[in-house]
């Protein structure tokens, strides 16, 4: 049906990349680092796609005759998050780093956040871990109604707020205040989020009720170029909110794995000459930043189950790419984002399959989509189309 699906398994790195030292990020290797501690992984579909031709991986051997072409992408832009993984893949190529707030935000900041979005004051104000700052301050906040604010290794404006003492709807819009008014030039922070939870006494968790509120790419993108020349761009996931829902025609929010792949399933049955974008979150939201490698194991084995249903559905036309944004080894001590390459693998029924090697950007993903849909472009990178 003439579409191109890009999945991206959110975190899922294959191995630190050349400049990693400058992001301390030595040693991560989130699926052979995963291998490790549990023991031979079973992912047999994704081993017959060719996924441990890209890394040694225990338990999922290079495959002689794989089914898709194979090979790792390299980040060229400056960072290691979602905002920065998604643009490049879509042929922009951020050359100026985004803001970071180690100790926190500077009361300039904090102030104009008060000022503007009617908050009498602010909780935590520091980096933190998104599970355990509302551990720590989840009582304070049902008490004062102070929203948490906090931050990562990211360039992020984290505001975790009670879904009912502080309410969702208002959440979100101090997060649209603050992003649209408080976070203005000369502050280049990629992304406000809302952290929403819920629960009493100390006993809180976070809902899937996030919202991303990003920063406008900084230049035209690979959605933009579709759908100016009248390609239908379907966005699955988060990822429309990276793009500031720049370019898509269809956005469909998701809120899991298993959501997310049940859409991609039923767009790319009824829909044709489409970009299909999806973004399978679970991998990095609650198993990476968690540290937890047997539950990011268990996500990858409920993605495999469903390599089968993805192979047999697509028409001998259409074109398939599972790729990552970013890597988070959950067996490193660090909670954040690793500095790593990404796993391409890149299907077509009935296409000889061959190794992609590594390759220099991930932008050679927007090439690539941009030759299949026969639009020229000046993206960065080398298509792998017919290669």
């Amino acid at each position: 049906m003439n579409n191109f699906i890009i999945i991206v398994l959110d975190g899922v790195g294959v191995g630190e990349l050349p400049d990693a030292k400058f992001y301390c990020d030595q040693g991560s290797n989130t699926l052979k680092n995963i291998s490790k501690y549990i023991g031979n992984l079973y992912l047999p579909n994704l081993q017959k796609l060719g996924l441990g031709n890209i890394t040694d991986i225990q338990g999922v051997s290079k495959n002689p005759v794989p089914l898709a072409s194979f090979g790792k992408l390299a980040e060229v832009s400056k960072g290691k998050d979602s905002t920065t993984g998604h643009w490049e893949l879509a042929g922009v190529k951020v050359d100026k780093d985004f803001d970071y707030f180690p100790n926190g935000f500077p009361d300039e900041i904090i102030n104009l956040f008060k000022q503007l979005t009617g908050c009498e004051g602010v909780l935590g104000n520091k980096t933190a871990s998104g599970t355990e700052i509302i551990k720590e301050l989840g009582n304070e906040h049902c008490k004062t109604g102070y929203p948490i604010v906090y931050t990562s290794a990211d360039s992020v404006f984290q505001i975790a707020a009670h879904e009912e003492f502080f309410g969702l709807d208002k959440l979100y819009k101090v997060c649209e205040i603050t992003r649209k008014e408080v976070l203005k030039s000369p502050f280049n922070v990629a992304r406000v989020i809302a952290r929403p939870f819920i629960g009493s006494n100390g006993n809180y968790s976070r809902t899937t009720n996030r919202k991303d509120y990003s920063i406008d790419p900084p230049s035209e993108t690979l959605i933009d170029v579709l759908k100016k020349n009248g390609v239908n761009t379907i966005s699955i996931g988060k990822v429309a909110e990276l793009f500031n829902n720049r370019g898509f025609n269809v956005i469909e929010h998701t809120k899991s794995n298993r959501e997310g792949i049940k859409a991609i399933f039923d767009y790319a049955q009824v829909v044709s000459s489409s970009l299909i974008f999806a973004n399978l979150v679970d991998f990095d939201v609650y198993y990476g930043h968690r540290n937890d490698p047997v539950g990011f194991y268990k996500a990858l084995q409920e993605f495999d189950e469903y390599i089968p249903y993805f192979i047999n559905f697509l028409s001998p036309e259409d074109r398939l790419i599972i790729t990552a944004d970013h890597g988070n080894d959950p067996t490193t001590p660090s909670t954040d984002h690793s500095r790593e390459y990404v796993p391409l693998l890149y299907y077509g029924k009935n296409k000889r399959a061959f190794s992609l090697g590594t390759r220099r950007t991930f932008a050679d993903v927007a090439k690539t989509v941009a030759e299949y849909f026969k639009l020229k472009t000046n993206f960065p990178g080398i298509s792998f189309l017919n290669q």
